[in-house]
């Protein structure tokens, strides 16, 4: 190894040590050496010095210890004259950076609590996220395992052009890798460049401005080890077990820009004691043979439209990308995108036009292969249609057939559902929903680039044929833009839909000795799992325990997958230990319990995909329904929108909770606060869809008239208007023990 390299960055370490030192006598004299330290909402401590040193740092005191390993660690910079091996001098002062880093990095935050956002996404007025907390890191730290994400770039300092870090940022997405960004190049920083540009930043999109300071690089090695230790097995002080495992399974690796100081070389030895090598595009001395890495160290001087192919090849990685005939970027990593409103062109669904999304399974001679057809306006013809705009709205629908000797009938529902994240993976797309109320929104900047109705097809196609390719010989997509045709389909899919329901008619859910998950919404809900039983579907009304039954059939490490009840812990709630075991472990450890009948305790988590909103209204001891189509404000003083930021996302709320229409009507439905008798309120247009299987619902409790005293917006809109028509009419909930 080069004499000049470790000179640098043992000199780096040397000053990365004192700046520690520094930082932590003046945090002790502020704050005392008893102050808690550590990284906020992580069972990790300090990651990185938690598991080489198996050392939880709780305190600021605990820190001198931690220091002062680190000043062991610390080679003397080289002589001018006397040769030595120094890699692995290199290799300790690297490490000893890393201990200084984090002890830097646990101050910054005792000294300002708010210098990160702490959430999944930059805020407006703090674009750095800092640390990943634990529920992030689960929701991602999964990914690394399970080969989603085979590893991250850690970026260091910025390339001279915005555009050439976008492309850059772009290139290493399609990849499917993470990327976290670091430091500065004379002032400029690459997530500041992507910020400008408008690039969403954050979790849900893999670019992750973790700090501005060089020392935030520690963010992204404990992300590592913490991935090593929870699900590697690794033990807390398995030095070598660490390292190693992030070596094998861990694809990282840095990218420098610009001119490498002392301290950016330090890190990057800090970084090879993991077996991530750095790729620059400046001109310094390389460490070519391997050793600690796969293969090469440290290479230098590679051209900007070579940095990531480079990068891949000096890690050892091989990614093989998706390559489809359309515009935009296509990678798991574009799932989380949102398309907000300043950048919408056109939106189809979502409550603003009728849409719709079907699948049906045909006769092989009923399908021609490869065939695509958009019946009415295409996206680059809808400013000529004279329409308010942008954004503008049309309606839609997207009708899909496959034919195959092994397809069935039970599997349409399965497939269907993928067309959920297959869209989403489009840069610039963003799909929301199922079946009849799903949403679809199309941004500027993927017009722009051409995006068509066409591509979808396009997508739909390429992918159901690529990872159905067992079930599905033929596939042919017809997505249709003109109103009346979107009725007709949307005609034809409720008819199917109807008969999918049909099917799981007459089972319970005593007659099953397991139930099914639904894990498909957690790009965008980290800790939500559906659970699926025979009397109560999927929320989103797509999935009923059939479908998770086919869907694990067809796909046994997919999103459905079966789940033993085991022991009866509250019938009433509907409780059980495997439930509750499959849960905890499928939130990450977020979600511990799970009532599959009940509201108020330890409700069921949400997505953003449910077909309607259940709230308890306190004051008439009573509960609302309200779906997506209402676009009101319902009684509890909200609109379906603002009451889905309450319950989406996988959060626990009692008294909120996510439910299909089909679960409304089931005899499960909320037994343990009373069931139907307990509905007081829901819009008349969903009373209407519903009605006649209310009916029966109602006349089998025994209370005939009870829809009648359900009150709509006709006639009551607030709770106190609700609580006045509970009086007037009778309602049998006036009877009912109170509920709070």
């Amino acid at each position: 190894m080069s004499r000049s390299v470790a000179y640098v960055a043992i000199k780096g370490a040397h000053k990365i040590v004192d700046r520690a030192w520094a930082k932590y006598e003046e945090a002790v004299d502020k704050f005392g050496k008893e102050q808690p330290v550590g990284f906020p909402n992580t069972a990790y401590y300090l990651p990185i010095i938690y598991a080489m040193l198996g050392y939880p740092v709780k305190k600021l005191g605990d820190c001198k210890e931690v220091l002062e390993e680190a000043e062991k660690l610390l080679p003397p910079v080289p002589s001018e004259n006397i040769w030595l091996p120094y890699l692995g001098s290199a290799l300790d002062a690297g490490m000893a950076t890393f201990f200084a880093e984090e002890v830097i990095e646990a101050i910054k935050y005792l000294e300002n609590p708010n210098i990160y956002t702490k959430t999944e996404e930059p805020t407006e007025d703090n674009l750095w996220l800092g640390a990943a907390d634990d529920v992030i890191f689960r929701k991602r730290g999964v990914e690394f395992v399970d080969g989603t994400a085979p590893g991250f770039a850690a970026c260091l300092g910025a390339p001279y052009d915005k555009e050439v870090a976008r492309k850059i940022a772009e290139e290493l997405q399609q990849k499917n890798l993470y990327v976290f960004m670091h430091s500065d190049s004379g002032g400029v920083r690459m997530a500041e460049q992507l910020k400008e540009l408008g690039v969403q930043l954050g979790w849900p999109t893999r670019l992750i401005p973790f700090g501005p300071d060089y020392t935030s690089v520690v963010f992204a090695i404990g992300f590592a080890c913490r991935v090593a230790m929870s699900f590697g097995g690794i033990k807390p002080g398995d030095y070598i077990g660490n390292l190693l495992y992030n070596k094998e399974r861990t694809f990282s690796f840095v990218i420098a820009f610009g001119p490498v100081t002392d301290e950016w070389a330090a890190n990057a030895a800090g970084a090879i004691n993991w077996g991530f090598p750095t790729i620059a595009d400046w001109n310094l001395t390389e460490i070519r043979p391997w050793g600690i890495c796969t293969y090469e160290h440290i290479v230098a001087r590679v051209p900007y439209e070579e940095l990531v192919d480079r990068a891949l090849e000096v890690r050892g990685l091989k990614v093989t990308a998706v390559k489809l005939d359309i515009p935009v970027a296509y990678a798991p990593a574009f799932e989380g995108e949102r398309v907000r409103k300043g950048d919408l062109y056109l939106e189809c669904g979502g409550g603003r036009t009728p849409a719709v999304e079907l699948l049906m399974a045909k006769e092989l001679d009923e399908v021609e292969d490869g065939k695509i057809e958009v019946i009415g306006p295409e996206i680059n013809e809808v400013e000529k249609l004279g329409l308010e705009g942008p954004p503008y709205r049309l309606p839609f629908a997207v009708l899909v057939e496959v034919a195959g000797a092994n397809m069935q009938e039970d599997f349409e529902a399965i497939l269907e559902r993928q067309f959920h994240h297959l869209i989403n993976y489009a840069q610039g797309i963003m799909h929301v929903g199922q079946r009849n109320i799903m949403w679809l929104r199309i941004s500027k900047a993927a017009v722009e680039k051409g995006f068509l109705f066409r591509h979808i097809g396009e997508i739909l196609y390429a992918k159901l044929r690529q990872e159905y390719g067992a079930i599905v010989d033929k596939c042919q997509v017809k997505i249709y833009t003109e109103e009346e045709k979107v009725k007709e389909i949307l005609e034809l899919a409720k008819q199917v839909y109807a008969r999918r329901d049909e099917k799981i008619a007459g089972m319970t859910d005593e007659s099953v000795d397991v139930y099914y998950s639904c894990t498909l919404c957690q790009s965008f809900a980290p800790s939500h799992v559906c659970v699926i039983t025979p009397e109560r579907i999927g929320m989103c009304g797509a999935y009923n325990w059939l479908d998770g039954k086919a869907c694990y059939e067809i796909n046994p490490t997919g999103p459905n997958q079966p789940i033993p009840k085991g022991e009866l812990i509250d019938e009433t709630l509907g409780q059980y230990s495997g439930i509750n075991e499959f849960v905890k472990q499928a939130s990450r450890g977020k979600v511990e319990r799970v009532s599959l009948y009940s509201i108020m305790v330890d409700p069921m988590t949400a997505c953003g995909c449910f077909e309607c909103i259940a709230a308890v209204l306190p004051t008439c001891n009573g509960i609302m329904i309200v779906n997506r189509d209402y676009m009101g404000l319902t009684p509890t003083g909200m609109k379906f929108t603002t009451m889905a930021g309450m319950v989406g996302g996988g959060q626990v709320t009692p008294g909120f909770m996510g439910v299909s229409k089909h679960y409304i009507t089931s005899r499960k439905f909320l037994t343990a606060e009373g069931g139907l008798k307990r509905v007081v309120w829901m819009p008349k247009n969903l009373k209407e869809e519903l009605m006649d299987k209310l009916k029966a619902r109602a006349e089998e409790i025994g209370v005939p008239d009870l829809i009648e005293k359900i009150a709509d917006e006709t006639v009551a809109n607030t709770e106190e208007e609700v609580a006045a028509w509970i009086e007037k009419v009778g309602h049998p909930v006036k009877d009912m023990p109170p509920l709070m």
